[in-house]
């Protein structure tokens, strides 16, 4: 099984590099770590699944899972992620992939999802089964102030923050914590709100904040 490993820590993607190709069928045919850099390794490679994170540099795994549907419609998807919200499970599933793990799984629970989504199966850790699939069968929140709502409160207030037109160095400031980590909540944010761009979350940010304060 030839995987391609999509993640912006290049530590993290060692370690995964050497817990795949102890298996004697499994090997690590190429790595990136944002979108663009993952459509070529997998153009070129072929790879049967991408082992991919939600937060990637510049970037996000959300947009290159929906990227693959469009261009390379036959690698499978698999979530590899820090995040353990629901949230971000249920974007993963409907954009496309065909499985979610944590990074906090197991070892052998990697090897497991790789080899379950290979022979053409869905994969979810055992610990978020139950709540994807409500969310699944209850449909995704019908509403803006739904989504805002199923944000953490640090993702709230920054996205808030960024509504009411402070920049990165501001919110920093008020929620006293560095510029890369408000860059990360923004990243989350975007995932969660399913938007594609920077300049739409800010868009957006500003439009809530006004229909919230009333202001057409």
């Amino acid at each position: 099984m030839k995987i391609v490993l999509v993640d912006d820590h290049s530590v993290v993607r060692r370690g995964l590099q050497q817990l795949i190709e102890d298996e004697a069928d499994m090997t690590v045919c190429g790595e990136a770590e944002n979108v663009d850099e993952a459509l070529r390794v997998i153009g070129a490679t072929q790879p049967e699944v991408a082992l991919i994170d939600i937060s990637l540099r510049d970037s996000n795994g959300i947009d290159l899972i929906k990227a693959l549907k469009e261009q390379h419609a036959a690698v499978i998807p698999l979530v590899l992620s820090m995040h353990t919200e629901v949230a971000y499970a249920e974007k993963a599933l409907l954009a496309g992939a065909k499985g979610y793990i944590t990074k906090d799984a197991a070892d052998e629970k990697v090897i497991e999802a790789l080899r379950k989504v290979a022979e053409g199966g869905l994969y979810l850790q055992e610990s978020m089964k139950e709540d994807v699939l409500q969310r699944l069968v209850s449909g995704p929140p019908v509403s803006m102030d739904d989504q805002v709502a199923a944000l953490s409160n640090r993702e709230r207030a920054v996205f808030l923050a960024m509504g009411e037109g402070k920049n990165t160095r501001e919110i920093g400031q008020e929620l006293k914590v560095n510029l890369k980590t408000i860059e990360t909540y923004r990243r989350r944010i975007k995932a969660k709100l399913d938007i594609d761009s920077m300049s739409k979350l800010a868009h957006t940010a500003f439009e809530y904040v006004s229909r919230q304060h009333g202001i057409d």
